[in-house]
């Protein structure tokens, strides 16, 4: 397939996981393919996001179940976290992640070059680094998107998700900007890890994409636990003191809040600065994204983008699907499109939550006559447990046709469950198929085909 007018016949700038895969595939389709990725090989999820954040949820979840243990006749003596060494651990498992999504390039004859890459012309990038220029038949960008921190006095004190991995010591006293899925994921790992935390938010909502007995559920579990909220608030200045604490004032009347750190999880940009964008006539949107059609072509034939650097879904298994079906489509012969309904998604909180299709609200707005069933219920995990905390699960059905349009989940395992259960909404199963299927006793997910 090589096109010998070019030095290649797909250069892709960005090495995550809507770049790499759709490189991988291009290649195997016979392209002749280079990728090029100034930091490291893997992008947002696998380096600094989805990956090494669940696996300090997953450390943080250890101290809930031992909390448990003794409910259940076990006696621990000494227990201790020590914060360095899960961080290291989960630095060595990123680099083993690094590693093999390089050797995946090497296996697939997919040229990588460890550089930032602008834009030139519609067949051209400079490697800014080098300087030198490479052209190619297509390119692909596939950049991602990156944390935005708000201005304000003293904004320079504060971390975002990317350096979150790497502190040097737990803090004890954290204070958390927003209250997406991010904050609230970070909320719940350094509280059950022992840490004061507090969150900051310019409205009362939290997770406002979700079904709202969700979010409500999660308030007031996390509440209960200890997290502090400070809603309908800004930030007014933050303040470095002489010991390195940080004392932060707020808009909201009450007063300032030491924190040992403080974390902004308040959204995320597309990443765009320094494409070169303006060079080929390609006009980013409002928020920064690059526009592109059904196959993620832009205004310019030759240049496509897939994952969050558009305006499409943000998720990870979202970008492998739009690189995949971009690959095959462009190198492949292979038309395909992606599908933007049904999209299983969860928050990593503690209990986390999960949901597929539309909220309660947005059901109702859609489709106008709907049936609701609900389950609310003690977690039997939590039967000798001091808190009552309880899961909570909701169907929402399309009154005329039986057709299961959505689920909602809170409580413990939920994004498990809630993954087989999706394929079920997503194949348009009714709610007389949940039904007449037999319920696996005794488990949480039984709930699913319990509600009358």
């Amino acid at each position: 397939m090589a096109d010998a007018t070019y030095d290649y016949d797909l250069f892709v700038i960005g090495g995550g996981s809507g770049g790499v895969r759709a490189s991988r595939i291009a290649a195997s389709h016979g392209a002749k393919v280079a990728v090029a990725e100034s930091f490291r090989l893997g992008g947002t999820c696998v380096i600094r996001g989805c990956v090494p954040k669940k696996l300090l949820v997953y450390a943080s979840q250890f101290a809930d179940s031992l909390n448990h243990a003794g409910d259940y006749g076990w006696t621990i003596e000494g227990m201790r976290f020590d914060w360095p060494s899960l961080r290291d651990a989960v630095a060595r498992e990123v680099d083993r992640l690094n590693a093999a999504y390089t050797r995946t390039l090497d296996t697939h004859h997919v040229a990588h070059f460890h550089d930032h890459a602008e834009l030139t012309g519609p067949h051209s990038v400079r490697l800014r680094g080098s300087g030198q220029t490479v052209t190619a038949r297509t390119i692909l960008i596939a950049t991602g998107a990156w944390p935005v921190v708000p201005a304000f006095p003293g904004s320079e004190h504060a971390i975002t998700s990317n350096e979150v991995f790497h502190l040097e010591t737990l803090p004890k006293r954290v204070v958390i900007a927003g209250a997406g899925y991010i904050a609230m994921e970070f909320a719940g790992v350094f509280n059950a890890l022992g840490c004061e935390v507090t969150v900051v938010n310019r409205t009362d909502a939290i997770l406002r994409t979700y079904d709202i007995d969700l979010r409500e559920r999660l308030l007031a579990i996390s509440s209960a636990r200890g997290i502090t909220y400070r809603f309908h608030a800004g930030f007014e200045r933050v303040e470095k003191e002489a010991d390195g604490s940080l004392t932060v004032h707020l808009n909201d009347c009450e007063g300032p809040i030491a924190a040992d750190v403080l974390l902004v999880a308040t959204g995320r940009r597309p990443q765009t600065d320094g494409l070169g964008l303006d060079t080929v006539g390609i006009a980013p949107g409002a928020r920064g994204e690059i526009p592109v059609d059904d196959e993620g072509r832009t205004v310019v034939p030759s240049i496509f983008a897939v994952g969050d650097v558009t305006a499409r879904v943000q998720l990870t298994p979202i970008a492998i699907r739009e690189g995949h079906a971009f690959a095959d489509t462009q190198f492949g012969a292979q038309p395909r499109r992606v599908a933007y309904d049904a999209i299983p998604s969860a928050v990593f909180s503690q209990p986390p939550l999960a949901a597929v299709g539309p909220t309660e609200a947005q059901a109702r707005e859609q489709y106008g006559e709907i049936k609701v069933y609900t389950s609310d219920f003690r977690p039997m995990k939590n039967a000798f447990s001091k808190r009552i905390e309880r899961g909570f699960y909701k169907m929402v059905v399309d009154a005329r046709t039986d057709r299961v349009l959505a689920l909602h989940m809170i409580g413990p395992e939920a994004p498990e469950i809630l993954q087989a259960a999706a394929i079920a909404v997503k194949a348009g199963l009714t709610k007389a198929d949940f039904d007449a299927t037999v319920a696996l006793h005794p488990s949480m997910a039984e709930e699913l085909v319990l509600m009358r």
